[in-house]
C-alpha cells in the first residue's frame, strides 16, 4: 500500500530541514573565531591556565595532546594564577618542559602569575608579562585553624587514636607541638628547594640570586623583567610573536583560540576575581595542603 503524497512530502522536507539547520549549526561553531573545532587551522595554539591550580588533569591532557599534533609548532600559555597545590604545579610544569622539547613554548601573563603559576612558567622557552602583572611570590606556605580553644570553653574533648606520634600533625582541634612544628618546617624546606631549584635550571639564574628573590615576595611584571624572572613586558598578542619567530613561522601563520567554556560559577560570578577568591575558598577545604601559592 502506497504512503499518501502529502506524508512523504512532509517527511522529505523534514529530513531537508533537519540536516539544514544541523549543517548551518556545525558551521557556525566550527568557524567561531575562539573556538578550536575540527576545521581550525593554525600552526600556534593558545592554552589557557586561569585560577587556583588545584587540578592538573584538564592542563596536562592538553599539553600531551599539543605534543603529539603535526600541525601545531608553536604553544602559547596564558597564565592568569595565583599558584596552588604543590604537586598539580609540579606535574604542569613537567609537561611543559616535555612539550618545550618538540613546540616552542611562550608564556603570557595576566594579571597574576604567582607561586604555583610562575612555577609552571618557567618550563617555557620565554617569559612575557605586563608592567603590572604580578608574579613571582617563590615559595611555599600552609596555613591551618586552631579551634583547640574553643573546645576547651565548650567543654568538648576530642578523642583520637592514631598509629604514630605524627599521624594527626597539624590537627585544628590541639595546639601544635615544638617537634611537629620543625617536622613540618622540614617538609616545607625540602618542597621550597624544589621550587628554586626548578627556577634556578629553568632561568638560568644562580642559586644565590635566586635565593634572594625567593623569599616569598612578589614583584611587578616590570620588577621582574629587571630582575630576570621573566623576558621581556608585552600583550598576549607579543607572546604569539614571539612565538612565531622562535617557530620559524611567518607573520600571518594562524592561531587557534582555546574555547570559551562557562561553568556554573562564571554564571553566578561573571566577575573573574570574585569567581577566583571562591575557588580559592572551596580549594581550601580539601584537606591538609601545602601550597605554591600567594596568600591573599
Amino acid at each position: 500500500m502506497n504512503r499518501h503524497p502529502v506524508i512523504w512530502s512532509l517527511m522529505i522536507v523534514g529530513v531537508v530541514f533537519f540536516f539544514i539547520i544541523g549543517g548551518l549549526t556545525i558551521f557556525l561553531f566550527l568557524s567561531g573565531s575562539h573556538s578550536k573545532g575540527l576545521l581550525d587551522f593554525g600552526e600556534i595554539e593558545v592554552i589557557k591556565i586561569e585560577g587556583p591550580i588545584f587540578d592538573s588533569l584538564h592542563t596536562i591532557k592538553e599539553l600531551h595532546r599539543l605534543q603529539k599534533s603535526n600541525s601545531i609548532k608553536a604553544v602559547v600559555l596564558r597564565i592568569d594564577s595565583p599558584g596552588g597545590a604543590v604537586a598539580p604545579s609540579q606535574e604542569i610544569y613537567e609537561e611543559v618542559k616535555k612539550l618545550k622539547a618538540v613546540k616552542k613554548v611562550v608564556v603570557s601573563m595576566g594579571t597574576m602569575a604567582a607561586s604555583g603559576g610562575y612555577y609552571i612558567a618557567c618550563a617555557a622557552d620565554k617569559i612575557l608579562a605586563q608592567p603590572g602583572t604580578i608574579t613571582g611570590s617563590i615559595g611555599v606556605i600552609m596555613e591551618s585553624f586552631g579551634f583547640q580553644n574553643w573546645l576547651e570553653k565548650s567543654q568538648l574533648e576530642n578523642r583520637v587514636l592514631k598509629s604514630g606520634m605524627l599521624k594527626d600533625v597539624g590537627s585544628p582541634f590541639r595546639s601544635m607541638t615544638p617537634e611537629e612544628q620543625a617536622y613540618l618546617q622540614s617538609v616545607i624546606d625540602n618542597m621550597y628547594g624544589q621550587f628554586t631549584e626548578a627556577v634556578s635550571q629553568s632561568r638560568n639564574i644562580s642559586p644565590e640570586k635566586i635565593k634572594i628573590l625567593s623569599d616569598g615576595r612578589v614583584f611587578t611584571g616590570e620588577q621582574a623583567y629587571e630582575t630576570g624572572l621573566v623576558d621581556g613586558l608585552g600583550t598576549i598578542y607579543d607572546a604569539i610573536n614571539e612565538a612565531k619567530k622562535l617557530a620559524g613561522l611567518a607573520a600571518d601563520a594562524g592561531v587557534i583560540w582555546p574555547h570559551e567554556e562557562k561553568g556554573v560559577l562564571d554564571f553566578l560570578f561573571p566577575t573573574s576575581s570574585v569567581k577566583s577568591k571562591i575557588e580559592n575558598f572551596l580549594g581550601n577545604f580539601k584537606g591538609f595542603q601545602l601550597l605554591y601559592m600567594i596568600s591573599y
